[in-house]
Order: structure tokens, then C-alpha cells, then sequence
């Protein structure tokens, strides 16, 4: 079921009937006025309801489930028992885990309630003994989870309300088998929210699994980015990016300007370069240690650190608000990414800049971002001709097809088919035989099932055995009738033979009578 704005129009945290408790937390954040999804998603949630919510990143979904969730709670009046949780959130990345966390423990700074969070990289003993105590609500990555169940630190039979947020990288970073192990330890009946940015068909299929009667909310079409987020794209060699990234990062000078690479290395070899140029910059990405993260965001939060350089470890894990310029030194991969990259500005209403390098290599990449998201990027700088276009379009090996494989000459093709003829006529007799053997063997196993490979028919069945046997004899098996050693003669010298047979005669001979 699909919502419009029109039927739930709420201007006020209040009007949602909020705990007092939460509603001072709201006010304490600075939030006056609900977001779209907040305004949709709140109400249902408090009503029960499995939701299916599709928005763009930045548009406040943290809090369209984290108000309600810990509303649901504070009602229920329980405790968690020890190594047990009420609620569990999971999220794909450490620093989206970890976002969701800081946020969760602002929502409940008034009350009672307890925010645990467990990601890798950090120290799994300290975690076990926090989950000893029991948590409220639980903040996962899938991976630790299932590692701190299999070590018997936590129970999910007690969990009454699952969260799965950015569901979609979830899938695309092969979540689903974890997923649905995580979710036959779950306690039933629960209440289960699934949030995506994106509505591939994975996630259609996901929501069949976890779901049950889903309420859909839409306040985006997948693949749309915030409307305050000025896009532009500069076409330009490899070599030459760096050299417009200082240029761009001297003209945006006081500002948090946050730049993706597509590769670890490439991240880390970039953020060195910018360091000996005297800009403060710091790296974030897959060989960094959790603690090396929470510094670098740290230190990005703070304003210590003016440009980050990240890899797509970060494109949803940031919620910074005050990052101005999102720069796409290599394009992604994945169309969807880049949605996700420049969302990490235009936070919370506000404006933000997203500007693209796109070498000749990457046109293809930059086209499949414009189809996603049905516009087409402004040119900041450069040009690139249709011809040029063209060719890199059909080199590009990220995006060849079958279609765009070299034809073979029909000349070639006829060539290739007498070949063949000729191979099938000049066939011999024996390969023939071999043929007929084959093919008396397949009636013989004619039984046979993958359930029971075992299987045969019992008429055939002796003299398979038999033709197995001598098959698989071993080149041992053929020598186990003869004697050991049946030809020692061959083990010795012409001269030792010689004296061998010497003693022999000497042996056999009569001693005379004296």
C-alpha cells in the first residue's frame, strides 16, 4: 500500500501522541518539524505495522523509526534480561552502526533505557560483557552478531522489533544467508521495518521473507538525491585530477569537503599527496582499524581535519551536517553509490555541492549515474566529442556486453563449420566404440538420482560392480600374485652373479673321502 502526503499531514512532533521523556529530547536536538518520512512512517510504526520505507539518504530516517521504537519500549515497561535485547537495529557498515547508535542515545537521553552497539574491529570481550547485562536496544553489523551468537554472548528469543536499515548494501555486500539466520533466532510475534534507498528487485524479494501486510512509504523515486544538491561533472585525464581537486579544495577553503576514491590504495595514496600540500586532510577505508575511523570522523566533526578521502566504506556511514562539497575523484562502480556519496551533503535541509571527475575511461559510468537518476550532470569543464564518446563507450571492458564482442567473418564461420564436418567424418572405429560403450553405460546407470547416487537397477547391478572393480584396480592390486623380488638376478653385478654361482656349485658338491 502506497501513501501519499495527503494522508497523513502532521506539522509537530507532539501531534504524535509522544512520551514527554522523547519529546524533550526532540526539542534538546533542535527538531521542529517533521521530515516526509518522519511524518508518514511515525504514525504507522506506533500503530503496529511492518513497514517498507524507500527515501533518498538525509531525509531523517534514523528518527522515523528510533522515535517510535523507543515509544513502543517505554510503554512495555519491561527490563531486558541478562544477555538478552528488546530491540535490535541492524545496519551494513561500522560507521552507519555506529551513527545509528549516537543517534538512538540521544532519543533516550531522558530515560531509562539501555543502547548497546556491536561492529568488528573492536574488542568482541568488552562487548560480551556489556551485552551481559542486557540491552534495550541493540545496534548490529550482521557479521559480529552472528559471531557473539555462535559464542552463546546473546539471546535473540527475546527481540520484539527488528529494524534493517540500508537493506539494500546489505544485499549487495552478501548479508542475505547471515540475515536470515539472524531472523529464525528471533523472538515472534515482532514487528519488523525495513528502510532502503534504493528498491532493487533483491530488496522485493527480502520484504516477502521479513514482512508481513508491509505499509509502503515512498517520499522519493529511487535513485533521486536531495533537491538542495547542486551537481556538476569536469572532463578530465587521470593525471590531472589531483591537480583540480587542490584547485577546487582552495576555491571551497573553510568548508568540510568529503572526497570518494574508488580503491583503498588509491584512497590513501591521495590523502598523502594532499597532506604534503599542505591541506589537512585525513583517509578513511576497509585497511583502517575501528579505532583509525573513529578518529578520522572525529577529527572531520571537530573541523581538526578539513577533507576527508574515503572509499564506499563511507558513502552511508557519514551524517555530518556540515559538509559543503562532495568530490567524486573516481567515479563508483555502481550507479546507486554515487546516490549515496553525495547524500553525505544537503543533511538535514541544508545545501550542498557534489562535483564529478570523469576521465575518458568513466563515461560509461558517468551515463548508467545520469540514467539512474534520470538528469543529466552540468559541465563544469571540458568536453568530450561523440566520437570519443563512442569509442570509450564500446572499449570500456565495465561496460561490454555480449552485443559488443567482435563479430566473426562469415568467412571464418565456414571455415570453422568444415573444420568440424571434417572432424566428424574422419571419425574411426574405435572412437566409435568408445561412443557405444558410453552410451551402454548411460542406460546401465539409468536409475541413478542426485538424492541417491547410489542408485541403479538391479539387473545391471553385478556386472557393474564387476567392470568397477577392475577399473579402480590399483597398480599395486596387479602384481599381488607374484612372488616379491621374483627376478633378484637382475639385482646383482655380471661379477656377483659370477661368484653366486660359483658357491652355488661349491655347495652342491660332494665332499670326498679323505
Amino acid at each position: 500500500m502506497l501513501l501519499s502526503k495527503k494522508d497523513i499531514i502532521l506539522t509537530d512532533f507532539e501531534q504524535f501522541g509522544l512520551h514527554p521523556a522523547i519529546i524533550k529530547s526532540v526539542k534538546s536536538l533542535g527538531f521542529n518539524k517533521p521530515t516526509p518520512i518522519q511524518e508518514q512512517g511515525i504514525p504507522l510504526v506506533l500503530e503496529g505495522f511492518d513497514i517498507m520505507g524507500l527515501a533518498q539518504t538525509g531525509t531523517g530516517k534514523t528518527a522515523a523509526f528510533g522515535l517510535p521504537l523507543v515509544e513502543h519500549l517505554l510503554k512495555e515497561k519491561e527490563r531486558p534480561e541478562n544477555k538478552t535485547a528488546r530491540a535490535l537495529i541492524l545496519a551494513p557498515t561500522r560507521e552507519l552502526a555506529n551513527q545509528i547508535a549516537s543517534n538512538m542515545r540521544d532519543y533516550v537521553r531522558h530515560t531509562h533505557l539501555k543502547v548497546n552497539v556491536v561492529v568488528g574491529g573492536s574488542s568482541i570481550q568488552v562487548q560480551r560483557q556489556k551485552l551481559g547485562r542486557g540491552s534495550d536496544i541493540l545496534i548490529a553489523t550482521p557479521g559480529r552478531l552472528l559471531d557473539l551468537v555462535e559464542r552463546n554472548a546473546i539471546y535473540l528469543d527475546m527481540v520484539k522489533y527488528l529494524v534493517l536499515d540500508e537493506a539494500d548494501q546489505m544485499l549487495d555486500l552478501g548479508f542475505i544467508h547471515i540475515l536470515r539466520e539472524i531472523s529464525e533466532l528471533l523472538g515472534t510475534p515482532r514487528q519488523t521495518l525495513l528502510f532502503s534507498a534504493t528498491m532493487p528487485k533483491s530488496i522485493a524479494a527480502l520484504s516477502k521473507a521479513f514482512l508481513k501486510d508491509p505499509k509502503r512509504i515512498e517520499v522519493a523515486p529511487a535513485g533521486k538525491a536531495a533537491d538542495k544538491i547542486a551537481q556538476s561533472v569536469h572532463f578530465i585525464g587521470n593525471r590531472s585530477k589531483a591537480d583540480l581537486l587542490k584547485q577546487c579544495l582552495n576555491d571551497a577553503e573553510g568548508h568540510l569537503s568529503l572526497v570518494f576514491s574508488r580503491t583503498k590504495h588509491g584512497a590513501e595514496k591521495l590523502k598523502k599527496h594532499l597532506i604534503d600540500r599542505g591541506f589537512k586532510a585525513d583517509s578513511i577505508h576497509g585497511n583502517k582499524s575501528q579505532g583509525q575511523r573513529d578518529r578520522a570522523i572525529r577529527g572531520f566533526k571537530s573541523g581538526e581535519t578539513r577533507v576527508l578521502v574515503a572509499t564506499d566504506v563511507a558513502a552511508r556511514g557519514i551524517d555530518i551536517s556540515g559538509v559543503s562539497h562532495v568530490y567524486n575523484y573516481d567515479l563508483p562502480e555502481m550507479a546507486e553509490n554515487y546516490v549515496h556519496r553525495i547524500g553525505r551533503t544537503a543533511r538535514a535541509g541544508a545545501s550542498g555541492k557534489a562535483v564529478a571527475f570523469c576521465s575518458p575511461a568513466e563515461i560509461s559510468l558517468l551515463r548508467a549515474v545520469e540514467k539512474l537518476m534520470g538528469i543529466t550532470i552540468e559541465i563544469a569543464s571540458g568536453e568530450i566529442s561523440e566520437e570519443e564518446e563512442r569509442k570509450n563507450s564500446k572499449n570500456n571492458p565495465r561496460s561490454r556486453t555480449r552485443r559488443n564482442k567482435p563479430k566473426r567473418n562469415s568467412k571464418v564461420k565456414n571455415r570453422l563449420r568444415d573444420n568440424k564436418s571434417k572432424a566428424f567424418k574422419g571419425q574411426t572405429k574405435h572412437s566409435k566404440q568408445n561412443e557405444l560403450d558410453e552410451n551402454k553405460a548411460k542406460q546401465n546407470y539409468k536409475g541413478k538420482s542426485r538424492k541417491n547416487p547410489k542408485r541403479f537397477n538391479n539387473d545391471n547391478k553385478e556386472n557393474i560392480a564387476d567392470n568397477l572393480a577392475n577399473k579402480t584396480k590399483s597398480p599395486k592390486a596387479k602384481w599381488a600374485g607374484k612372488p616379491k623380488n621374483s627376478n633378484k638376478s637382475n639385482n646383482f653385478t655380471k661379477s656377483q652373479r659370477a661368484n653366486k654361482s660359483k658357491w652355488a656349485k661349491n655347495k652342491n658338491k660332494k665332499p670326498v673321502a679323505a
